[in-house]
């Protein structure tokens, strides 16, 4: 038995430039970093990063949260990793932000322990990751300024925000595509912004402009039209806030509802959960991809180690990083060239916080 000790718990604040899509302006990433002590002589560290106007989780209640869970674990076994989620999930439903940052110490732990980086000890193996970059919402002259710009970084992938104005977002689609030519892949993401009627109108709309697909086109509550606009839409459909966990991804797949899943460690609860959705929607031959919140490098670490062990996710929207960031935290973990992720081969995610900027962060001991 590996005995966890104690937790650490930070508020892991990183200030940012201001980043806008449907559901509302974000200032700073309101993430939450732990630190999961063993008697093994090693902890394991996990990140959230919330985003309350789509989970439903401040930093605030993942700070409370993970007191509380930090409590539930004091004296277990880390590397019952079933044993120690159960735990979580018989105490409260939902929190899966806050679950996730558990979840994912716990997996630290137990590649560190194997002497493994995580993706090997997950099974996987290497291969290239090149994340697309996201353009927040603007008017459709600095959108489109912004993807010229993201064009001449080097960048062959752009995700526009949309979901504020049917009639806008077309016109938005239309002078990116113009400005960056018939090229780079554009996919637009639309955070639940639109009705039925204007979904079906943006879509038929933007299908002309050469669109990869778009996420979650809707609110939840209109899941049940979701089968009638896939019908309606020469663009394809990726469920994000539609699909929290497995049991969402079969009855979404089911019902004839998406193309495509996006999973996030936030929605999912960890790389557990994740691991469930992905093998759900490769029996479905339905493809996925890697998407986030606002993490650092930390938390993305974990999802580049998913990544490699999950040979169903085949798009990968790994940028938070780069979505003006005003601090990195992290030492270790993730590089990128250009926008390909690497990681070197060290055990576990190979990623911890800077103590320098934990210096400045609000901490609890459990």
């Amino acid at each position: 038995m590996l005995a966890i000790t104690s937790i650490d718990i930070y508020r892991f604040s990183i200030p940012m430039e201001p980043f806008t899509i449907a559901t509302g302006t974000m200032d700073y990433a309101q993430n939450v970093f732990i630190r999961v002590h063993t008697n093994g002589g090693f902890y394991g560290v996990g990140e959230c990063s919330a985003f309350p106007a789509i989970v439903g989780e401040t930093q605030d209640t993942c700070l409370i949260m993970a007191k509380e869970f930090a409590k539930l674990w004091k004296g277990r076994d880390a590397l019952d990793i079933n044993g120690r989620l159960q735990q979580l999930h018989s105490f409260t439903a939902g929190n899966t932000t806050i679950k996730s940052a558990f979840d994912m110490a716990l997996y630290d732990i137990a590649a560190k322990n194997a002497g493994l980086p995580l993706y090997k000890f997950l099974g996987g193996e290497k291969r290239e990751v090149e994340s697309d970059i996201t353009i927040g919402i603007g008017s459709p002259e600095k959108m489109a300024g912004q993807a010229i710009a993201f064009k001449l970084s080097g960048a062959d992938i752009l995700k526009v925000k949309l979901g504020k104005g049917a009639e806008t977002d077309v016109e938005r689609i239309k002078q990116i595509r113009q400005a960056v030519g018939p090229d780079i892949k554009i996919r637009v993401d639309a955070n639940q912004g639109w009705s039925f009627d204007e979904a079906v109108f943006a879509l038929q709309a933007i299908g002309a402009y050469d669109i990869e697909f778009c996420e979650q086109p809707m609110r939840t509550w209109f899941n049940d039209r979701l089968p009638e606009l896939m019908k309606l839409s020469p663009v394809k459909i990726m469920a994000d806030e539609s699909v929290y966990d497995h049991h969402d991804a079969r009855m979404q797949i089911e019902s004839g509802s998406c193309h495509y899943i996006n999973i996030k460690m936030a929605k999912s609860g960890g790389i557990h959960e994740a691991k469930k959705i992905h093998d759900t929607a490769a029996e479905r031959g339905i493809a996925c991809m890697m998407g986030g919140m606002l993490e650092s490098r930390i938390a993305l670490s974990s999802k580049l180690h998913f990544v490699y062990a999950s040979p169903n996710i085949r798009y990968y929207d790994m940028d938070t990083c780069m979505l003006g960031h005003l601090a990195d935290p992290c030492i270790g973990g993730v590089t990128y060239d250009g926008y390909k992720l690497n990681i070197n081969d060290e055990p576990g995610i190979g990623a911890d916080a800077d103590e320098a900027f934990l210096k400045s962060c609000e901490k609890f001991v459990v």
